[in-house]
């Protein structure tokens, strides 16, 4: 065990394995202190690292018999005898390696930590921009997406719009040769809104909503908010779309009637606007089964 003892301690002060193995073999396995003599003395000698080809004996850590050294050698003769102070110096200066190796070690490892912090600082902030560009992104997105059902949503109105006007102008060709009457509301119904003011006082203009109050047959209430210039049709169809179920089938076709002066709506009065008819800025509605033929 102290082979590997003297080997781990050369090999923690930083020397390569091989070369500590070595070192350790040529001196006789004497200690770490022959061992460090050796390495210092041999430290830019080319052949320093490599492999070892020396009798077992000093493999092993012993001294090689006479009949290992063979002849004419003078393995242990001559050897110089360290006095107290040279075995003194060079414990000195194997501490002072120990200590260098220790501190050289403790810098390194404080630049590596250093280092480590610095990537994981620049990480964190490669992270925080990805973010940030992904939130970006994101609000790009959602601005476009905006932009796009808003531009769809007036492309959907500016179709209503020109459908109904299509509708009425089919309309009018189709009574335009059998009611004398009747032709001159959805003839003259584009223009009166801006510029008609015969028809209607010019308080009445002012008003873009209408307040209508639909009675039903059964007591019960409906309250809307028109605009002034929608249809009787849309009061219409919102009654069928929100009365409930009366004797009789919720599909029944309705009739509107005005309550003062007492009135039944055509199907004309249908195409006609709120304002035209009068119904503005509020108004009583009563709702009454249409009889069927």
């Amino acid at each position: 065990m102290a082979e590997l003892t003297a080997l781990e301690s050369l090999i923690e002060m930083g020397f390569p394995k091989g070369r500590a193995e070595k070192a350790l073999a040529l001196t006789g396995n004497q200690g770490i202190e022959a061992a460090m003599d050796w390495l210092m003395e041999h430290e830019d000698d080319p052949d320093v690292d490599e492999p070892l080809a020396t009798p077992l004996g000093h493999v092993l850590g012993r001294e090689p018999t006479p009949s290992e050294q063979g002849p004419g050698s003078a393995v242990g003769e001559g050897k110089p005898v360290l006095t107290e102070e040279e075995r003194q110096e060079q414990t000195k200066r194997m501490l002072e390696l120990v200590a260098q190796k220790q501190r050289e070690r403790e810098e390194r490892e404080e630049r590596e930590a250093l280092e480590r912090e610095r990537q994981r600082r620049r990480q964190g902030q490669e992270l925080t921009a990805a973010r940030q560009r992904l939130q970006e992104d994101e609000m790009r997105r959602a601005a476009e997406e905006r932009r796009r059902e808003k531009a769809e949503e007036l492309e959907a109105r500016q179709r209503v719009r020109e459908k109904i006007e299509r509708d009425k102008a089919e309309r009018a060709k189709k009574y335009g040769g059998n009611v004398g009457s009747q032709p001159s509301p959805p003839a003259t119904e584009p223009g009166p809104v801006p510029s008609s003011p015969s028809r209607e006082p010019p308080t009445k203009r002012e008003y873009d909503q209408c307040r209508i109050q639909v009675r039903l047959p059964d007591g019960t209430s409906l309250t809307q908010t028109f605009r002034a210039r929608e249809q009787l049709a849309a009061v219409r169809l919102y009654v069928e779309l929100h009365r409930g179920e009366e004797l009789g089938g919720a599909q029944d076709p309705v009739q509107l009637l005005s309550g003062f002066p007492r009135r039944a709506f055509s199907e004309a009065d249908m195409e006609r606007p709120l304002q035209e008819l009068g119904l503005v800025p509020s108004a009583v509605l009563i709702v009454a089964k249409k009889c069927p033929g």
